[in-house]
């Protein structure tokens, strides 16, 4: 079976995950989908052409292959809640960001179909991503994981209103170091662009549980509303336009917070 992710190696220690990227459905799986689950509009669109500047950065690259209709990589195993209180979107969705039957046949998936979901998908990705991890910290003492994401900018079932154009999550602060933060938030001094920190989306499962920054691992996610940089409505284009202005403030956050890792190797 071909690898579920992915993944370029780099000499940086910096590592650009993004694991709801991926398009492909299992064919038996995509048979049983509706006509809107098909579509896949809550994919994170074309950030591998967004952040294509960091591969002059020299970042590694680990990036998912299949669908978070198949499972969501940024969810816990055991499917706990991340957000108490709020709607919750799963670790097997059922329902698109917008409430619409992603499936035929609304019958969760059972024991037996969750299990092997997770051993063909889920765990290799986090498996990957903690040998990459290991491998920078080793070399360099510090490493930064970036969490790439983005999300249609209004979705009422999620949130009200339209969501601040860039999110920016660390844990409440603790998944990496307060001059991590505080060097993403400068960079952010004199931008066009609304922004957030810690706000609606304070990172994910994968910021939370691999951000470790007393020793040595810093993690940071960024949700951006994809109105920055494509077309929300399917076909979901990328419109170079817009992606153009968007482009170098999230290349002077990467590059702010790595330069803040980079201060603290001892």
């Amino acid at each position: 079976m071909p690898a579920s992710y992915v993944f370029k190696p780099g000499n940086a220690p910096l590592i650009i995950s993004i694991p709801h990227m991926g398009v492909e459905v299992p064919p038996d799986l995509f048979a049983k989908m509706t006509p809107v689950g098909r579509q896949l509009a809550d994919t994170d669109w074309h950030l591998d052409m967004l952040y294509d500047f960091a591969n002059g950065m020299g970042a590694s690259f680990l990036m998912a292959r299949y669908s978070r209709f198949v499972v969501d990589l940024n969810r816990p195993p055991n499917d706990e809640t991340l957000y108490p209180g709020q709607t919750k979107t799963g670790l097997f969705p059922q329902l698109t960001f917008r409430g619409e039957p992603i499936y035929l046949d609304s019958t969760e998936p059972d024991e037996h179909e969750r299990n092997d979901r997770l051993v063909r998908y889920w765990h290799p990705y986090h498996d990957k991503l903690a040998d990459e991890i290991n491998r920078l910290r080793s070399e360099h003492g510090q490493v930064l994981v970036w969490e790439a994401h983005s999300i249609a900018s209004v979705l009422p079932r999620l949130f009200e209103g339209k969501l601040p154009d860039l999110n920016i999550g660390t844990h409440a602060g603790k998944s990496a170091h307060a001059t991590v933060l505080e060097a993403i938030e400068t960079s952010l001094t004199s931008c066009d662009y609304t922004f957030a920190l810690n706000g609606r989306f304070k990172g994910g499962y994968n910021t939370r549980y691999f951000g470790d920054p007393e020793n040595g691992v810093h993690t940071v996610q960024l949700e951006m509303c994809q109105s920055t940089y494509m077309n929300e409505d399917a076909p979901f284009d990328y419109r170079s336009d817009l992606a153009d202005r968007v482009k170098p403030v999230v290349q002077g956050m990467v590059q702010s917070a790595l330069d803040a890792v980079l201060k603290l190797v001892r």
